[in-house]
């Protein structure tokens, strides 16, 4: 294979010349970011929808977004260079260059979720509530941004013939990225590998639970449902799909993935988190108007 080309072989889909960028003045515009905040944007648009749908300010996620995406981008960066501090240690300014990709969902997820709390306390807003509307458009915009990761040549997975393996040309790759197990798939003179596209996995499952949370929002039992299921989905398709990728970032000193075990936390929590908060609702104990308190100033139920 040429530099520049990647292709689906049992899709019959060949492409040459796939970009990372363009340049524009002078400038070079990595296509991974470009992806990433149109994801960012779609995913806001989705959100302000959901909150004017139901009769809220859509201003109000308008407001947040602002604050949100500068946390999330950092969240996902400081979580990524503090499990791969072995390639950043000796250069600190590379740890501001986001254009080869380095950027860890979950990071953001965490940082986002921190955010909506100390936002609505200021505010004086439910965080449950304005975490449901949010969760909506952060899965969409998880899709999309997902295909950063094919202009960039990574997050891929081991070795695969099924029929959306992917080849991609060694020297497009980062050498880090290409396992034992998989080096020992490389025929003589081969110069690509084949692998499963992970990052494409990814996108089609968060479309999915997009989709689920659509359905699910004007059917939720209580603020903070949306959120939960967001969590469940999320972490139980990531939890497989990490299994199998070859950038996978380790507890320091093992080979306990991080993504993985927070995944499957997640997946078990929010499942344990419903059942308990419906079970609640049910015996009488807390109210779902109620819980988990009534959003004051009037711009939100």
């Amino acid at each position: 294979m040429n530099s520049g080309e990647i292709s689906f072989p049992h899709l019959g889909l060949y492409l040459s010349n796939v970009p990372r960028g363009f340049t524009v003045f002078g400038l070079f515009i990595a296509l991974y970011a470009v992806v990433i905040v149109c994801g960012m944007f779609l995913g806001g648009c989705i959100a302000a929808h959901c909150a004017k749908k139901e009769g809220h300010d859509k201003d109000l996620i308008w407001d947040f977004f602002v604050v949100a995406i500068v946390c999330s981008v950092i969240g996902a960066r400081i979580y990524y260079v503090a499990f791969e501090w072995e390639h950043y240690k000796n250069d600190l300014l590379s740890i501001l260059n986001l254009r080869q990709g380095g950027l860890a969902i979950y990071g953001g997820v965490i940082a986002a979720f921190l955010t909506i709390v100390v936002y609505c306390r200021v505010k004086k807003l439910n965080p449950w509530m304005l975490a449901d509307y949010c969760m909506v458009g952060m899965i969409l915009g998880q899709a999309i941004g997902r295909w950063g990761n094919f202009f960039n040549r990574e997050v891929f997975g081991e070795y695969t013939d099924n029929f959306l393996a992917m080849r991609l040309p060694i020297a497009d790759v980062r050498a880090r990225d290409i396992t034992d197990a998989l080096a020992s798939h490389i025929g003589a003179g081969e110069n690509f590998i084949q692998v499963h596209p992970t990052f494409l996995y990814e996108s089609l499952w968060n479309l999915l639970i997009f989709g689920v949370l659509l359905f699910w929002r004007s059917r939720r039992k209580f603020h903070g449902e949306v959120a939960l299921f967001y969590l469940g989905g999320y972490g139980l398709g990531r939890f497989f799909i990490e299994g199998i990728r070859t950038d996978t970032l380790f507890w320091p000193g093992t080979t306990v993935a991080v993504s993985q075990v927070l995944a499957a936390i997640l997946f078990v929590g929010s499942v344990a988190a419903d059942i308990t908060i419906r079970l609640l609702i049910r015996s009488g104990k807390i109210r779902p108007e109620l819980y988990p308190g009534r959003v004051q100033s009037g711009t939100a139920k």
